[in-house]
């Protein structure tokens, strides 16, 4: 899978899950349904966790600036924003050919190259680990709480 495809298909996802966490909401708060934020909400925060891990994987391996970085990161937190920034970076062809990377590829100097070298290079080990710590992370804010009472 290319950068281009994973990148679409996680900022096609993110505009889904906020549109079933709005519809939670709607569910919630006009007509009771209170277990319909907790399911679009538990999706919609997958997805995240999802979409921010993906925009540092392209964000290192296609060599974006700092700015349009977390630009990318901050688009997850706006309604609707992965996609407009998704055809952005596209558009400055950021998103161009295969993992730099990847099998065969450029050589990592940094630990941020080398972690993600070491999951372009080793898939199943990445992907049993990501699930592993996108699970413990979706946990401790399940058990954190609902994001309005974090400060509250």
């Amino acid at each position: 899978m290319t950068p281009r495809i994973l990148y679409t298909r996680l900022a096609f996802a993110e505009v889904i899950t906020w549109t079933l966490l709005i519809l939670g909401m709607i569910g919630k708060y006009v007509f009771g349904l209170d277990w319909a934020t907790a399911v679009g909400g538990s999706i919609h925060g997958f997805v995240f966790l999802c979409y921010g891990a993906a925009t540092i994987a392209v964000w290192t391996d296609k060599k974006w600036s700092p700015g349009t970085g977390v630009l990318g990161l901050a688009s997850a937190v706006i309604p609707y924003a992965t996609v407009p920034f998704e055809r952005s970076v596209d558009r400055r062809a950021l998103l161009e050919g295969p993992w730099r990377l990847g099998p065969g590829g450029e050589t990592p100097r940094s630990l941020p190259e080398r972690v993600l070298a070491f999951a372009l290079r080793s898939p199943v080990i990445a992907l049993i680990v990501a699930l592993v710590v996108v699970t413990v992370v979706f946990s401790l804010l399940l058990v954190a709480g609902k994001p309005t009472e974090w400060f509250s």
